[in-house]
């Protein structure tokens, strides 16, 4: 039986890239997404017809007990589950206070910070037990640093973030690993910045920065990184880093 690696927030940027990159690497991947049924059975047959193993299910993880019933089922269908790749985002544009309301906001915790609590929950009993496991946590420069317009998203990134070292200090002497991962920048991305930003400026970025220019980041080499940290010996894991094209300034260095 293969591991598996179960990818909740499989799009068509990083989550799926990386659900393709550990199924390539001999993992069976779990792709989770809360809508677009025929773009996820497109993303696991990609992945078959490359000579991966995948499964794919519609997940909308803001629901009561659909995350907790999903990884169960995963565990006791699939085998169990050695990688969680956490990769829901909660970006919801810039919008001020005015224009955040409470339902907003809660909806972006829910996604951003109480999901990961509530997978953890689940997960983390399980790898303590089997005495391994591996969590990746995809975050984002709201995680570290509050701008204006972003009240609900930098809430959210920074309870994900303060969440992973909880984590890292009650489990990692258990075996499991908990790396936080911060997008410091454009992710060439359809489903995500694609759509924020509308498809003809979306194409206009990608002609001025992306492509052959590598000023995005590029959701293939993202994902070796990914599937670098969950092959980490125990002696020197990496619980934080930061990811930015080459081309950009760090999120400290911005005026």
């Amino acid at each position: 039986m293969k591991p598996v690696c179960l990818v909740i927030g499989a799009g068509a940027g990083i989550g799926g890239t990386v659900g393709a990159r550990f199924a390539q690497g001999g993992y069976h991947a779990v792709l989770c997404r809360r809508s677009d049924e025929d773009g996820l059975q497109k993303l696991g047959a990609a992945i078959e017809a490359a000579g991966g193993s995948a499964s794919g299910y519609l997940l909308d993880a803001t629901k009561p007990d659909l995350l907790e019933e999903r990884i169960a089922a995963v565990e006791s269908e699939h085998g169990p589950i050695e990688v969680l790749v956490y990769n829901l985002g909660a970006q919801i544009g810039d919008r001020g206070l005015a224009e955040t309301d409470h339902r907003v906001f809660e909806r972006c915790w829910r996604l951003g910070t109480f999901g990961l609590y509530r997978a953890a929950t689940v997960l983390c009993p399980l790898m303590a037990e089997r005495g391994k496991g591996t969590i990746l946590v995809t975050s984002a420069t709201a995680a570290v640093r509050g701008n204006a317009g972003q009240h609900a998203h930098a809430a959210a990134m920074g309870g994900r973030r303060m969440l992973c070292q909880t984590l890292n200090a009650e489990f990692a002497s258990k075996g499991i690993h908990v790396a936080h991962v911060l997008i410091d920048g454009a992710v060439d991305a359809p489903d995500t910045l694609g759509k924020m930003l509308g498809p003809e400026l979306f194409e206009k970025l990608r002609q001025e920065r992306g492509l052959d220019h590598d000023g995005l980041l590029l959701p293939r080499e993202v994902a070796e990184t990914y599937f670098h940290l969950a092959q980490q010996h125990r002696s020197a894991w990496t619980h934080e880093l930061d990811l930015r094209a080459f081309s950009d300034i760090a999120w400290w260095n911005h005026p």
